[in-house]
């Protein structure tokens, strides 16, 4: 095997990243630290292949969509970008396209599904060509000039729907001389997450064209509030840290709601070091920005991020070594912050976490209300194609919501403060997206529009649609997989799969030959191709 350095767009220089998402105006800014910090910049993948960087082998390639599926008056077009693996192409079996849902982000972060991961290893099965189509609008599959209200309003399901359906009945394929378009050739449509919700929904709506799909992680269900995603965190993570982020959260709260002169809030969020920020709510939104790396966890280190485990560690850690086994709060855990404030160590050590990572962020010459205050609009309003935040944010203000609050009952028990409210986190779609003169934002996303499909019940009962998703995937509450869900029976025809210990559609990526992968993974491959070679029997 040959170590090859690739200059790839793997988490391409304006890519939000999947923790930033559900962070609303705070994600926003976070964003552009990142852009300013990352300027000009790519990142190196380290890939290791047989002789082949992913770009020689996989280059990419074009294909023509319109730009309005649904009104003949608008000729427009524009070119929707994808990548094939023709491995293991053998005409002379018949297999399937296993084609990938780039989803919201730039379909060149999927290149390693392409080699190593889920497409690779069933077009092995299959002897299938695999493919990964980037969502319109995303990576560059542009498809306006500018990303105003109404440029975005392009952007919706039906559309993005509507362009896969286009692509597997009209492509044909560069050095395949058969016609493998849809629905003369098995189709297995794949996605993860949001491009898992579209999986199912391409196997629903277009169920003559997508032969079989794989939703993993699939959040078939929107919701205006997605209180359950730090519930699912709060429950799975360490107990210790969960706890001390629990009772740091209450502390907190009760500070910034009863110190109304301001004598004790200033010195505690100086303890994060937080000094010029004018509004409470911005500041427990950007303490709570670390949370969202549970998400980023994976079973590969070489993929997954470490930074909650990291995080949870430096809010564990003693004072002196003799205090570890004592409550929150237990006078020798005590720390005195000023006169009047005295606060337990593990909110001190959270504030050394958010000085260190979170606040220093803020570069110098700029205040700390122009990096994290989200209360000035005409922060949001650049709408070049460089600021493509707008653009998932757009999909969650029009049809996803998931505006992350604390939860609805105050009695609940809760690792984010209770002043992230419905009303801040979603204010950012009335800053960023004003009333354009063909399209207006909803005063609320129309979920509607995504739950009609079936929500919990998607595709319940329709063959050759699998589920997969992972047992502590803060995701989960939205997935078929939800507490909030009828059970399901686990069969060849209608998968249904839950992965033990796992966070976000990890069975996406692998390993060449799955030499090294942890059981649970290995496990889960080999039963992805033992159901799909055993639909295609029946194609």
């Amino acid at each position: 095997m040959l170590l090859v350095i690739v200059l790839a767009a793997v988490g391409v220089v304006h890519a939000i990243s999947p923790e930033l998402l559900r962070l609303g105006p705070q994600g926003v800014n976070l964003w552009k630290l990142d852009q300013k910090t990352h300027q000009h910049t790519r990142r190196l993948l380290v890939q290791e292949t047989s002789g082949f960087s992913l770009a020689e082998e996989f280059p990419a390639q074009w294909f023509e969509q319109p730009l309005d599926h649904f009104d003949e008056g608008i000729k427009d077009t524009f070119m929707q970008r994808y990548w094939v693996n023709k491995r293991h192409y053998d005409p002379t079996v018949g297999g399937p396209v296993i084609v990938l849902d780039g989803g919201e982000t730039s379909g060149e972060d999927r290149l390693p599904y392409l080699d190593t991961g889920i497409v690779e290893i069933l077009c092995n099965a299959t002897g299938g060509v695999g493919v990964v189509l980037e969502h319109r609008y995303y990576g560059e599959s542009i498809a306006t000039q500018n990303l105003t209200t109404d440029s975005l309003r392009f952007l919706n399901n039906d559309q993005a729907a509507a362009d896969s359906a286009n692509f597997m009945s009209n492509v044909k394929f560069a050095g395949i001389d058969e016609d493998l378009t849809a629905p003369g050739t098995a189709w297995i449509y794949y996605g993860g997450s949001y491009a898992g919700a579209r999986s199912a929904h391409m196997r629903i709506l277009y169920p003559d064209i997508v032969f079989g799909a794989i939703a993993s992680s699939a959040v078939t269900h929107a919701a205006i509030s997605n209180w359950e995603y730090m519930d699912v965190i709060r429950k799975a993570a360490d107990p210790t840290c969960s706890k001390h982020l629990q009772n740091s959260v209450e502390t907190i709260d009760a500070i910034l709601a009863h110190d109304t002169h301001g004598l004790l809030a200033k010195p505690l969020k100086a303890l994060f070091g937080i000094h010029d920020l004018k509004h409470d709510v911005d500041f427990v939104s950007l303490i709570e920005s670390p949370l969202g790396s549970w998400q980023s966890k994976n079973w590969d280190p070489a993929v997954g991020s470490t930074a909650f485990d990291q995080f949870c560690e430096a809010i564990n850690k003693p004072v002196c070594i003799d205090v570890t086994s004592l409550e929150f709060g237990h006078p020798d855990r005590l720390v005195n912050v000023t006169d009047g404030l005295t606060v337990d160590m593990a909110i001190v050590n959270y504030g050394n976490y958010i000085k260190e990572n979170v606040a220093n962020r803020c570069p110098q010459g700029n205040t700390q209300e122009e990096c994290f205050g989200t209360f000035d609009d005409s922060q949001y309003t650049n709408t070049s194609l460089a600021e493509d935040w707008r653009l998932w944010q757009f999909q969650v203000c029009t049809q996803w919501g998931y505006f992350t609050t604390a939860p609805p009952d105050p009695a609940h028990p809760r690792i984010i403060s209770r002043l992230l409210d419905l009303e801040y986190e979603s204010k950012i779609c009335r800053q960023a997206y004003p009333p354009g003169e063909k399209f207006t934002v909803p005063e609320l996303p129309n979920i509607a529009s995504v739950n009609m499909l079936g929500s919990f019940d998607a595709g319940r009962g329709l063959d050759r649609l699998a589920f997969i998703d992972g047992e502590v995937d803060p995701w989960r509450p939205d997935t078929p997989h939800s507490d909030y869900a009828r059970p399901r029976e686990d069969t060849i025809l209608m998968p249904f799969k839950l992965i033990p210990g796992a966070v976000h559609h990890w069975d996406e990526n692998g390993l060449p030959g799955g030499v090294g992968e942890p059981p649970e993974i290995k496990q889960i491959h080999e039963e992805e191709v033992e159901f799909v070679t055993a639909w295609l029997k029946d194609f």
